[in-house]
Order: C-alpha cells, then sequence, then structure tokens
C-alpha cells in the first residue's frame, strides 16, 4: 500500500465532501478498486464512527486503521483536518485582500457566472418538468417564487410543500 496515494484519496475524499459521511462514496470506490479494503471494513468503520463520540465524519479514522493500521489512522486524522484548514486559510487571506478592486470583481463576476449557470438549469428543469406547456408546473414556479421572495416562509418548508402538492396534483 501506497501511503501517500492513500492520504491522497482520503484528503481527496475530504475536499469533496460537506458531511460527515459525504466521502464515503469516493473513498470506498478508491480503495476498493485497489483492493486496499473490503466492504466489511467498510461496514466496521462506518459503525464505528456511528457509536463513537463527536462528529460522524471521525469514521475515516477507523478506515485509516483497518486498512493500514496506525499509519493509516494518523494519515485519514490528517486529511480530515486539511479542508478546514484551508478554509480558514483561504479567509484570513480574503479579509487581507477583499478591498482590492480586483478582489471585488472577481468575486462580482463569481456571482454573476453563478446567477448565470443557476438561471439556465432551473430553465432546463423547468422545461424537463413540461413547465413550458403545463399550467400547473408554471403555478408551481410562481408560488415558489412569491414565497421565496416573501423571505418569511423557509426555504426547506416551500420545497417540501411543493414536492407534497406534486404528489396530490399527479
Amino acid at each position: 500500500m501506497n501511503p501517500l496515494l492513500l492520504f491522497g484519496m482520503m484528503v481527496k475524499a475530504s475536499l469533496l465532501s460537506f458531511s460527515g459521511m459525504g466521502n464515503v462514496p469516493s473513498l470506498h470506490a478508491d480503495l476498493l478498486a485497489r483492493g486496499w479494503a473490503t466492504n466489511r471494513q467498510f461496514v466496521e468503520s462506518l459503525a464505528v464512527g456511528q457509536v463513537s463520540p463527536g462528529p460522524t465524519g471521525l469514521w475515516v479514522v477507523s478506515l485509516g486503521y483497518l486498512v493500514d493500521g496506525l499509519r493509516g489512522a494518523l494519515l485519514a486524522c490528517a486529511a480530515i483536518v486539511i479542508p478546514p484548514l484551508l478554509v480558514v486559510a483561504i479567509e484570513r487571506g480574503f479579509q487581507r485582500v477583499r478591498h482590492l478592486s480586483a478582489v471585488k470583481g472577481f468575486v462580482h463576476g463569481l456571482g454573476l457566472g453563478v446567477v448565470g449557470t443557476f438561471v439556465v438549469v432551473l430553465l432546463q428543469l423547468l422545461h424537463q418538468n413540461r413547465g413550458s406547456s403545463d399550467p400547473r408546473a408554471l403555478g408551481f414556479v410562481l408560488a415558489g417564487l412569491l414565497l421565496a421572495s416573501l423571505r418569511r416562509v423557509p426555504v426547506a418548508l416551500i420545497i417540501g410543500g411543493a414536492a407534497v402538492a406534486g404528489i396530490v396534483m399527479r
């Protein structure tokens, strides 16, 4: 087993996940493909992560131990600490340069790019869900826009209500 490669896979999985067990699919695919872990080791490490105190993301330390002993556990610890430290470092760096016009322009352009991408995705979703020809679908969109624009109704409630209404109206 190549410890540097194991560490790289764990860092990649940690950087690309946003929850305690969000890195399971990436690590599962990478480690099983190389024969470095078994399904049983994944199940055992996830179980340890669930019954242990602390964040559920620490399950990966158990996996590191099961696949490479103490060295694997230490590599896993380092790998799951790196992403939050990167966020802190980036935020600190941003605070130092946020007043610069180039940085303000970058953030503004990035925001506009995200909005543009979001509009395209929304239009595709609307079209795929017959929104261009079904008055009920257009009603859902308009109701969602209205409720969201009021800023008094939680987004989760709007989405959940639309899902329930979609089931009822089907």
